[in-house]
């Protein structure tokens, strides 16, 4: 959860003084209806300002949330690699403590899983005394159990050091727990000077900002009004110099010569010239009439070229339509030439068929005939 510092509040409450001015400004320049013509130089001088000032505020205000952040993050990590290294020791002790005291042949009720129990197992029989020796067994007939308080002392004493050890244990991950709660303590105690540390290194830093964006402003302020007279002292020169250049010049006394340009003497001012002369007038008439007498000369050569034109492509087209009827005679005399010969060739062909068909009807007369007087 961050903190809300009055140095945040007053920071947030001067951005919505400028967000508001900048937004009435916007609706004042904006506004096509209450616009004036121009340019309001001392505001946009203001604008300037403020947009200078908002810079070195803001970065300012970036670079100490930078470094608070770098901070944050080392702690963190630091944080984390403890809690990584004290997890890894507790996870390594209670290892080392169950490989060392809890093991599992050291269980009461291993004998009832251990898997080399029947490698471990002895005779069903050594003795008469053997403790093994159950009723089921047949092995020893008693009506008595002679060793009840031997047995009974012995596993008393089990039990008595198995107390006392599990007291050792206890004692020791209690003294364990208190200073891993120790060293926590001493590393939020570091932590929280730390973060004090930083929090003096913030107020000191805002306060050299505001002291230098106050010096910034005065040195602004005081250039502001030095550049302001000066710019005042010349606009009062340069008005008595153009009123003295208006009341000695061209423009006043009207010189026709003020109208002449510098890329050359057909050119001229529009701005000071006073109109054409005389001369000038009648040597525009002169060279229109000229230009008349030109375009009529350049028409009628127009229409002369389009007459041959004309002719020529008559001419074309009359021999093309010569060449073209002569071919066409050309094509129908071979036409009837191929006509001819190809009639012919019918007449021949169809004149060789009659001959093989009849040869092959006498040759199947001749076959049969033989065949009937055989």
């Amino acid at each position: 959860m961050e903190v809300v510092l009055p140095q945040d509040l007053k920071q947030d409450a001067g951005l919505a003084k400028r967000r508001h001015a900048e937004l009435r400004r916007q609706k004042r320049v904006f506004d096509a209806r209450s616009r004036i013509i121009g340019g309001d130089t001392e505001a946009w001088n203001a604008q300037v300002h403020d947009q200078k000032i908002k810079e070195a505020t803001e970065r300012a205000r970036h670079e100490t949330f930078a470094a608070e952040m770098r901070q944050n993050d080392k702690i963190t990590c630091i944080l984390e690699d403890r809690e990584r290294r004290d997890r890894k020791t507790l996870c390594r002790a209670i290892n080392n403590f169950q490989q060392s005291f809890q093991r599992p042949e050291t269980r009461r009720e291993f004998d009832l899983s251990d898997p080399l129990a029947l490698k471990k197992d002895l005779p069903a029989r050594q003795s008469d005394n053997d403790i093994r020796n159950t009723i089921s067994g047949m092995q020893k007939f008693m009506g008595e159990d002679l060793n009840f308080q031997e047995r009974k002392k012995f596993q008393e004493e089990q039990n008595r050091e198995w107390s006392l050890q599990q007291q050792r244990e206890w004692e020791r991950a209690r003294a364990s727990h208190r200073c891993a709660e120790d060293l926590h303590l001493q590393t939020r105690l570091r932590f929280d000077e730390t973060a004090k540390h930083l929090q003096t290194l913030e107020r000191t830093t805002r306060r050299a900002v505001c002291a230098a964006v106050k010096e910034f402003n005065r040195k602004q302020a005081e250039e502001s009004m030095e550049r302001k007279k000066q710019e005042r002292k010349q606009e009062e020169e340069d008005n008595l110099a153009e009123i003295s250049s208006l009341l000695h010049g061209d423009l006043l006394s009207e010189n026709p010569q003020q109208a002449a340009s510098s890329f050359g003497p057909h050119r001229v001012i529009p701005g000071r010239w006073k109109g054409m002369s005389r001369e000038q007038l009648q040597q525009i008439r002169l060279t229109q009439k000229q230009q008349v007498v030109e375009k009529l000369r350049l028409q009628e050569e127009e229409c002369q070229r389009d007459m041959d034109w004309d002719q020529q492509r008559v001419q074309k087209a009359r021999e093309a339509l010569l060449h073209e009827r002569q071919r066409q005679r050309q094509q129908r005399d071979l036409r009837r030439a191929l006509d001819d010969s190809n009639l012919s060739l019918a007449k021949e062909q169809k004149k060789h068929i009659d001959e093989v068909r009849r040869n092959q009807l006498t040759r199947d007369y001749f076959t049969q005939f033989n065949t009937r007087s055989r």
